[in-house]
C-alpha cells in the first residue's frame, strides 16, 4: 500500500513538472508570436498636408518678443543684510586677500561704483570686506562668498555667489562674481536707506 502511494506521488510529481514545462513553452511561444507581430506592424500611412501657407505680419500671432539677453542676475537673491543702519555708515572698505585674485576685481568694481572708498590700510576703514573664491573644475563653477564687518569685527553684511566657468574663463566668471557682489551690495544700501 506504501508503494501505491509512493508511486502516486512520484506520477502526480511528474504531471506537475511536464505540465509546468508545457506552461513555459506556450509563454516563450506567445512571446516570440507577439514579437513577430509587433515588427510586422508598418506605420499608417502619413496624411499629406497641405504646404503651409504664409501669413501676412499683421495677421500672425502676437509672441512676447525676442529672447532677452542673457544677464548676470541669475536666481534668488542671496545678499543678507545683518544690521541696515551700521550698512549704510559705512564709507570705507578696507579689502582683504581673496583666492582667484577676487579681491582684485572687487578692488575695480568697488572704484567704479563709487559708493565705498577703498583704502589700503585696515586702521582707515570703516569697514572690512573677507571672504573666499573657490573653484571647482569637476562641477566648473565657482563658489564665493564674502563678508563685511565693521571695526569692532561685528558682521554687517554678506553674500554668497555660484558662477559657472569654462565657458566663459575662470577669470572671467570672477570678474562677474565681482560685479554681482558689487551690485548686490548696492541694493542693499538702497533698501537700508529706505528703512
Amino acid at each position: 500500500m506504501a508503494e501505491a502511494q509512493g508511486a502516486r506521488i512520484l506520477r502526480k510529481e511528474v504531471a506537475m513538472k511536464r505540465s509546468g514545462w508545457g506552461v513555459a513553452m506556450c509563454l516563450l511561444i506567445g512571446l516570440s508570436v507577439w514579437a513577430q507581430e509587433g515588427q510586422k506592424q508598418e506605420p499608417p500611412p502619413q496624411e499629406e498636408q497641405p504646404p503651409q501657407q504664409q501669413t501676412p505680419p499683421e495677421q500672425q500671432r502676437p509672441t512676447l518678443g525676442p529672447a532677452p539677453a542673457p544677464t548676470l542676475q541669475a536666481g534668488p537673491r542671496t545678499a543678507t543684510t545683518r544690521d541696515g543702519r551700521k550698512l549704510t555708515r559705512i564709507r570705507s572698505l578696507y579689502i582683504e586677500r581673496i583666492d582667484n585674485s577676487l579681491s582684485d576685481k572687487l578692488l575695480e568694481a568697488f572704484a567704479k561704483s563709487g559708493r565705498f572708498r577703498v583704502v589700503a590700510k585696515l586702521k582707515e576703514a570703516d569697514g572690512t570686506v573677507r571672504g573666499s573664491c573657490l573653484e571647482s573644475r569637476r562641477l566648473k563653477r565657482v563658489h564665493s562668498e564674502i563678508f563685511i564687518s565693521d571695526r569692532t569685527g561685528a558682521s554687517v553684511w554678506q553674500d554668497t555667489v555660484y558662477r559657472p566657468f569654462n565657458p566663459p574663463s575662470l577669470d572671467q566668471a570672477v570678474s562677474d562674481t565681482a560685479t554681482l557682489f558689487t551690485e548686490h551690495l548696492g541694493e542693499s544700501v538702497r533698501e537700508a536707506e529706505r528703512k
